[in-house]
C-alpha cells in the first residue's frame, strides 16, 4: 500500500512526510469550513485553571488552529530541507518556521480584526447631537414626546424631555444635553 520509494526514506523524512499530509489536508478542511462560514476552529479544551478573561486577544495561542499552523511550517521545510542540512540544524530550521507561521498567522487576523466596526446602537452617543422633534415636548418633563437623530448613519426615534418652561412643538431643532434611563433631556435651539 505505501510506495517502494516511501518505505525506503529514513525515519525522520518519512515523520516529515506523514506530519505535512495530516497538516495540509486539515488545514484545508479548516479553511474551507472557514470560507463557508461554520465554525470550524476546532479548538481543544485545555484542563488545566487560569484567569485568561482579562485578556483581549481575538485568538488563543495554544489553540488546534495554531498547532497545525506550526506543523505546516515545521513539516514542509523539514521535507523542503532534509539532506541538505544536518539533521540537528533541520530540526532547528523547522521550528523555527513552524514558529514564523504561527506569527504571520497572528499577523493576519490582527490585520483582519482592524476591519471589525460595532455598531451597536448606544443612546449616550447621543450627547451633545442636534435633533428634529416628531412629536411635541411637554414643558418641565410633564410628559415626553420623541425626538428623531441620526447616529453612525441611521436614523433613530426616541424619547425626550425637556426641563424648559415652554413646550417644544413638532419641527422645531433641540440638542441634546443628558441621558437619564434611555430617556432624552433636550433644550430648544
Amino acid at each position: 500500500m505505501v510506495p517502494e520509494f516511501f518505505s525506503e526514506m529514513p525515519v525522520l523524512q518519512q515523520s516529515f512526510w506523514y506530519l505535512a499530509f495530516f497538516a495540509s489536508l486539515i488545514f484545508v478542511f479548516q479553511t474551507v469550513m472557514t470560507f463557508i462560514g461554520t465554525d470550524a476552529s476546532a479548538d481543544l479544551d485545555a484542563d488545566f485553571d487560569g484567569d485568561f478573561h482579562n485578556v483581549e486577544a481575538p485568538f488563543e495561542l495554544f489553540s488546534f488552529r495554531n498547532l497545525i499552523n506550526f506543523l505546516l511550517g515545521f513539516s514542509w521545510t523539514g521535507v523542503a530541507f532534509y539532506g541538505k542540512m544536518p539533521e540537528a540544524f533541520l530540526m532547528i530550521l523547522a521550528t523555527v518556521v513552524g514558529g514564523i507561521f504561527v506569527g504571520i498567522f497572528f499577523l493576519i487576523i490582527k490585520q483582519i480584526m482592524k476591519l471589525q466596526e460595532d455598531n451597536t446602537f448606544n443612546v449616550n452617543n447621543a450627547l451633545g447631537k442636534t435633533a428634529q422633534v416628531y412629536m411635541n415636548i411637554p414643558a418641565q418633563k410633564a410628559g415626553s414626546g420623541k425626538v428623531q437623530l441620526s447616529i453612525h448613519g441611521s436614523f433613530h426615534e426616541l424619547e425626550a424631555v425637556t426641563e424648559e418652561l415652554e413646550m417644544i412643538r413638532a419641527g422645531e431643532s433641540v440638542r441634546i444635553l443628558k441621558v437619564e434611563n434611555q430617556v432624552l433631556i433636550v433644550e430648544k435651539i
